[in-house]
C-alpha cells in the first residue's frame, strides 16, 4: 500500500478517536506534488483535493477530473481577480473570498457559464497586516453581500491563524463567527493543528505533509 494511503488512514483513525463530528472531510493538499504522487490517492477513492495556485491546478487536474468526476478541487490559496475566470472553470471549492470586488467577478463569472461553486469567506482572525481576509467585525456585513446582493453560494468561513501557539483562541473566535452568521462550514486546520481544529468545529481540514510528506 503506497504511502499516502497509509498516512491518510491514519488521520482518518485519529479523527475517529477525537472528533465528535464523522463528518470532517480531508482535503489532501496536493500543491506542488507531481501527479504521479497523487494517483495513488484517487485509485483508493479519496475525493478532495487542494491546489494553491490556479495554473498549476489547470496543469495538474484538467485531464484527471474529466475522468474522475467524483473529485472535489479546493482552491486554498489567493485567488487574484485576474485569474477568477480560470478558478471558477477549474475548482468546486474556494476557500479564500476575501473582498468584495473578487466575489462580484466570481458571481459574474458563474453566471457567465452557469456554474455554482461553493465558497468561503476567509478571516484575517489574528489581525495581521500581511495576511488576507475579512476583519472579524465586518463579517457581517460582507456575508451580506456576498448572499443577498451577489447570490454566492457561501458555506463556511476559512482562517490561517497566527503561528503563536495560540490557536484554540482563534479557532474559538472562528467558531463563534461561524455561529452568528449561521453557517455550516468551517475550513480550519492543517498538519501541525488539526486536532485543536477539529474541537471546534471545523468540518474541512488541509492537510499536506502529513499525508505525502514533507515538499522538497
Amino acid at each position: 500500500m503506497h504511502k499516502s494511503i497509509i498516512n491518510l488512514i491514519s488521520v482518518k483513525k485519529e479523527l475517529e478517536i477525537k472528533s465528535k463530528n464523522q463528518n470532517v472531510k480531508i482535503i489532501a493538499v496536493s500543491k506542488t506534488f507531481p501527479i504521479n504522487e497523487l494517483l495513488p490517492l484517487i485509485e483508493y477513492g479519496h475525493e478532495h483535493f487542494g491546489e494553491n495556485k490556479v495554473q498549476e491546478a489547470i496543469i495538474k487536474w484538467s485531464d484527471l477530473k474529466a475522468k474522475k468526476e467524483n473529485i472535489k478541487l479546493h482552491l486554498i490559496g489567493k485567488l487574484q481577480s485576474n485569474k477568477v475566470k480560470q478558478a471558477v472553470k477549474t475548482f468546486d471549492y474556494i476557500h479564500s473570498v476575501d473582498n468584495i470586488k473578487l466575489a462580484n467577478k466570481i458571481a459574474l463569472e458563474q453566471k457567465r457559464i452557469n456554474r455554482c461553486l461553493k465558497l468561503f469567506i476567509q478571516i484575517n482572525i489574528g489581525n495581521e497586516k500581511q495576511k488576507n481576509g475579512i476583519m472579524p467585525e465586518a463579517l457581517n456585513n460582507f456575508y451580506n453581500k456576498c448572499v443577498n446582493q451577489l447570490k454566492l453560494d457561501i458555506v463556511g468561513l476559512m482562517c490561517l491563524p497566527p503561528q503563536t501557539g495560540k490557536v484554540k483562541k482563534y479557532f474559538n473566535e472562528m467558531l463563534e463567527l461561524k455561529n452568528s452568521v449561521g453557517l455550516k462550514e468551517l475550513s480550519m486546520g492543517m498538519s501541525s493543528d488539526y486536532i485543536e481544529a477539529i474541537e471546534f468545529g471545523a468540518s474541512f481540514i488541509r492537510i499536506g505533509s502529513k499525508i505525502f510528506g514533507n515538499r522538497d
